[in-house]
């Protein structure tokens, strides 16, 4: 194994995420789990990004290592809020038609400045699944690219299907009525490894009108280049998924199951790059303190994610319907989280709940999930919320708004157990009802129970053993080690 040590020092991995605060944050920590085996890695952010990254984390915040370094490329998207995220379909309508040029020049630089720098030159990509112009870039340079996927492997799947969905005329939609008419409803049953999948539940970008779909097109890009990538990398591990996982590779050469990505890296007892931190909002820790006076399994922790928008009324019915079900609540609402407006609450809500709700603008999510007050959470079913669920044993209300997050709300309540789905349209009644029923309720308890369960597995998948230890392993000494 010492030369593959040896060879690993050698290696030099440039790591490029979708600009999205999710996507982010789980190529960082794959990032660090190969810097971990002795990768020099480059680190590429879009320059709207690692500003957000300056201003929320300080301006020392990434200054790397001499062998974790960060690099930016411009998006060509117009200026907007620095505070907020991107808008979706120009984010993905820049990553088509923008970012191979300045990719290709940075590893360009890379290469040639790569003696005076003291760093080896570039020996594979690792790119975000649905940055498919990466692809290219390697060609270039005769080197191995393996696509990260930071969604599970059931949204893996399903966006596999986009293609043939739009063959049998499924996609685009004629009308928008195609939305409420039932259409959705209509059962899938050729999808490798996935049963009970009817249209609604696969990642809904393929939702749309529009034949030219920015955020569709961009997704079909990925999934004709991701077969001919020398690895796909998805953030699951193989008990979670195993059905879905052993149908992948009739679409793809080589599958690696490799998370949860931060019980791997729990594994290495020193984070010479924690300073650096995964968040694009400055986080505020004071919740903590104020979780440390909770009794146990007494709060329900409620999140949005870093994209999803609601309608001022959305928000005060999931506000009511906290307030009404009498339980400790720590809600994180983002200063962007109402489309087009201001989050208001009205007075008397901040009055009914004084003393047993907090709201913050953001929060460190892994550790509050790791809180032993937290109960139960409330999300929007992003995939990293969901996998850090998993991690720390806590049951979820599911209330999916976009992308991937219909399919995990799917998964989490049907086959793994450990979640109860809610309407994000939902009254403040139907709110406390499944509030109540997970903080206290029989479904409840045996969610709970469930939940735990998984955590075990997670951490024995994770183990020096397990099953991602032993595919991370793989993945280095059979994919990126070689050449091209």
């Amino acid at each position: 194994m010492d030369s593959k040590i040896a060879e690993a020092k050698k290696a030099h991995a440039v790591c490029i995420p979708c600009p999205v605060q999710s996507h982010i944050k789980a190529m960082l920590k794959f990032s660090k789990l190969l810097h971990g085996k002795g990768f020099h890695i480059t680190f590429v952010n879009a320059e709207f990004n690692h500003q957000r990254f300056l201003k929320s984390r300080g301006p020392n915040s990434l200054d790397g290592l001499p062998d974790f370094q960060f690099k930016t490329i411009p998006d060509s998207i117009p200026p907007s809020d620095s505070n907020a995220t991107q808008d979706v379909d120009a984010v993905s309508k820049s990553i088509s038609e923008n970012f191979l040029a300045p990719f290709s020049d940075l590893l360009v630089k890379l290469n040639s400045t790569a003696t005076s720098s003291n760093s080896p030159p570039v020996t594979c990509i690792i790119s975000d699944g649905f940055m498919p112009f990466t692809h290219t870039a390697a060609q270039d340079l005769g080197i191995p690219t393996v696509m990260l996927f930071t969604i599970a492997a059931c949204s893996l799947m399903g966006v596999m299907q986009f293609p043939r969905l739009r063959e049998k005329g499924f996609t685009p939609l004629k009308d928008e009525s195609y939305i409420t008419n039932g259409f959705l409803d209509t059962v899938i049953d050729w999808i490798p490894g996935m049963r009970d999948i009817r249209l609604r539940d696969l990642p809904n970008v393929f939702i749309t009108t529009d034949p030219n779909d920015p955020s569709f097109k961009v997704i079909i890009e990925a999934v004709e280049k991701a077969p001919k990538a020398s690895g796909i990398v998805v953030h699951t591990f193989d008990a979670l998924e195993q059905e879905v996982l052993d149908a992948l590779p009739s679409t793809f050469p080589c599958v690696y199951a490799i998370g949860p990505q931060q019980l791997l890296l729990n594994h290495s007892p020193n984070d010479p790059l924690e300073s650096t931190g995964y968040s694009l909002w400055k986080e505020e820790t004071e919740c903590l303190d104020w979780l440390n006076s909770k009794a146990h399994n007494s709060v329900i922790y409620v999140n949005f994610g870093s994209i999803t928008v609601m309608t001022p009324q959305q928000l005060v019915e999931f506000g009511w319907g906290l307030a009404n079900s009498k339980f400790m609540f720590l809600w994180i609402i983002r200063p962007d989280l109402v489309v087009g407006d201001s989050v208001i609450l009205p007075p008397e809500f901040l009055e009914e709940t004084k003393g047993r709700g907090l709201i913050a603008s953001w929060c460190p999510q892994e550790e509050v999930l790791n809180h032993s007050s937290i109960g139960g959470f409330l999300t929007h079913c992003g995939w990293n919320s969901i996998i850090e669920s998993v991690c720390t044993g806590v049951p979820m209300i599911c209330c999916p708004f976009y992308g991937d997050q219909q399919t995990n709300c799917k998964y989490a309540c049907n086959e793994w157990g450990i979640g109860i789905e809610i309407d994000n349209g939902a009254k403040r009644g139907e709110v406390e009802r499944i509030v109540r029923e997970l903080m206290e309720g029989k479904k409840g308890k045996k969610m709970k129970k469930k939940a735990m369960e998984w955590k075990k597995l997670a951490e024995e998948a994770t183990g020096p053993h397990g099953s991602s230890s032993i595919n991370l392993d793989k993945l280095v000494n059979d994919v990126l080690l070689t050449k091209g």
